[in-house]
């Protein structure tokens, strides 16, 4: 089965990924297992989303119980778990309002569209370049691939849309430089995930949300990879004690279906009147009942409690394999949003551990991020230490 499928997908799938040698068949909590019965403890999380862990019985059944009985009508019309699932959002967050959509890239697309509308309607025209970070990544779509502060995965794309200026992440006063009458937003993440798991210092978004205040900026933030619990917080705004104006989200929301967000402040959200936006798929019933029930389930079982607690242990393991190996240079992170920096590549730990039974991830070239499951337990923690202390101690 393994080599038919394989080989079947190099004919027929397009090569947008250098794919490992597995098919994954089946998972259950943290485990996977691939074609030929092997285990896996999943530290990837299908790249931070699968927060609940895989097939998840309360999110099954949500699942199934909404597909017996309204699969898709068009936004049209309402349905009841758009809304219950948009009441909880607004209930537990900043925002005022929400519009759904169907991936990270959407939801940023969304508020990159907002932000220059809310402006437009203002009658302030000029007032239309949006600031980001070096080094981040919003989607590959023109628009926020346009956005994204990498130049590697813009490669082949040009000419890319015009109006985006960047700035290197954590320096305000690189932003206070860059800041200028014709910004309309700033758009950042929290927390790096794929440009390196890179922390702000203590004040720095402290510092941008009062630099937009004093121009009249919007702030986006881009909690796509660290929302719904991931870092600790339901939000990691919520780390800092400030709100931005415009958040996306998409991931971890519905635990691997496909669902992005966008959600804002009032006076922000009204720049979107019918016929502004729109999404075939977006909010659709299955999904949102899906989602609902996994947001639900990450406050009630306390998972983003453990996450913070675990969080904090994996972290010192980490900081324990530094101590014993001259090749891990840094580690970084929050909550289960974790990474350690070699001197050399990485990937060659990436094919190890897989070889062992356990899947991590390696961005950057030499940055091993860890993001699994929020109900990752010690002793899976515990057993990946192992395994990476026996292969920086073989080289």
């Amino acid at each position: 089965m393994k080599t038919d499928i394989i080989n079947r997908s190099d004919k027929v799938i397009a090569k947008t990924y250098n794919r490992f040698p597995i098919v994954i068949t089946r998972g259950k909590g943290c485990t996977l297992w691939d074609s030929e019965g092997r285990a896996y403890t999943d530290f990837v999380a299908g790249i931070a989303v699968c927060n609940l862990g895989h097939a998840h019985p309360v999110v099954s059944k949500a699942l199934s119980d909404q597909a017996n009985s309204l699969f898709h009508v068009s936004n049209l019309y309402y349905t009841v778990p758009q809304v219950e699932l948009a009441s909880w959002l607004v209930d537990n967050s900043f925002a005022d309002r929400v519009f759904f959509c169907n991936s990270g890239a959407e939801a940023n697309e969304a508020a990159i569209k907002l932000a220059r509308k809310y402006f437009n309607d203002k009658g302030d025209l000029r007032r239309n370049r949006i600031i980001a970070m070096e080094q981040s990544f919003h989607g590959r779509t023109m628009a926020t691939l346009s956005a994204t502060g990498q130049d590697k995965i813009k490669q082949g794309f040009n000419p890319l849309l015009e109006g985006f200026d960047f700035v290197p992440f954590n320096d305000i006063d690189a932003l206070k430089n860059k800041i200028n009458p014709f910004i309309c937003a700033v758009i950042i993440e929290p927390v790096q995930g794929e440009g390196g798991v890179r922390c702000p210092d203590a004040e720095y978004l402290k510092d941008v949300r009062r630099l937009c205040d004093e121009t009249g900026a919007l702030l986006i933030f881009d909690e796509i990879q660290t929302g719904i619990g991931r870092t600790g917080k339901l939000f990691a705004y919520e780390h800092f004690g400030i709100e931005p104006d415009i958040m996306t989200l998409a991931k971890a929301l519905a635990n691997g279906l496909p669902i992005g967000a966008m959600l804002a402040k009032e006076h922000v959200a009204a720049a979107f009147g019918p016929g502004s936006h729109a999404s075939t798929f977006g909010g659709t019933p299955v999904i949102t009942a899906a989602s609902l029930e996994v947001v639900r389930t990450l406050v009630r079982e306390r998972v983003i409690d453990h996450c913070s607690q675990i969080g904090v242990y994996f972290k010192e393991r980490l900081l324990w394999l530094k101590d014993r190996h001259d090749s891990i240079t840094d580690v970084r992170g929050i909550g289960l949003l974790l990474g350690i920096k070699l001197k050399t590549d990485g990937e060659p730990v990436v094919k190890k551990c897989m070889e062992k039974g356990f899947l991590i991830n390696c961005i950057q070239g030499n940055i091993l991020r860890f993001i699994p499951p929020l109900i990752i337990e010690k002793d899976e923690i515990d057993s990946l230490i192992t395994c990476l202390d026996e292969i920086f101690l073989r080289g």
